[in-house]
């Protein structure tokens, strides 16, 4: 009879229920919570990547002229940008493309961490951008984003955009020793 009022007594005990319920659900929370801070981390890089994009072709595409010199600085802005984020991985390309008889033609290009377009190569525009005649200023960054967390976002992760702006103050921005 003690056995089985002691079995009763044990089944019947409530005590411990909430302790078991949080040791059960404290890791997922936990993982749930780390893996919404890296997220949250890696769409801010990639969002300060897309405003580099973006500030490099403006910056660009508001001068007449520009020369090696000042594309060089508008990179070293897009570095500032990118804080806190590192800049290793940062990489950026500007060229000047004008439709030449419907074919898209690099007029000059110049890039920090990848290779520059040669000038007279042929570019791929998305339809409709630029007219026979016109041109635009392309700007191209990537980033490789490397997680803090490696075991949540194992390896790098590469965002890429590309910018189109019309020269704003005359047909094309030029660049003579790019």
């Amino acid at each position: 009879m003690k056995k089985r009022s002691l079995i009763r007594r044990l089944t019947g005990d409530q005590r411990g229920v909430s302790a078991v319920e949080f040791a059960m659900l404290a890791p997922v929370l936990i993982a749930f919570y780390m893996g919404m801070t890296e997220f949250c981390q890696g769409f801010m890089a990639q969002k300060r990547m897309s405003h580099v994009a973006a500030m490099v072709a403006d910056l660009v595409a508001q001068e007449d002229t520009v020369t090696p010199a000042a594309v060089d600085d508008i990179f070293d802005i897009g570095g500032l940008i990118m804080r806190p984020f590192p800049t290793t991985t940062l990489h950026q390309r500007v060229s000047s493309v004008t439709n030449v008889g419907g074919v898209p033609t690099v007029d000059w290009s110049r890039a920090e961490g990848m290779t520059a377009r040669a000038v007279g190569s042929t570019m791929t525009l998305p339809a409709d951008l630029v007219s026979a005649g016109e041109s635009v200023v392309v700007a191209e960054v990537t980033y490789d984003y490397d997680s803090a967390a490696d075991y949540l976002m194992p390896g790098l992760t590469r965002f890429s955009h590309t910018y189109y702006l019309r020269p704003r103050t005359s047909d094309k921005t030029a660049c003579a020793a790019c």
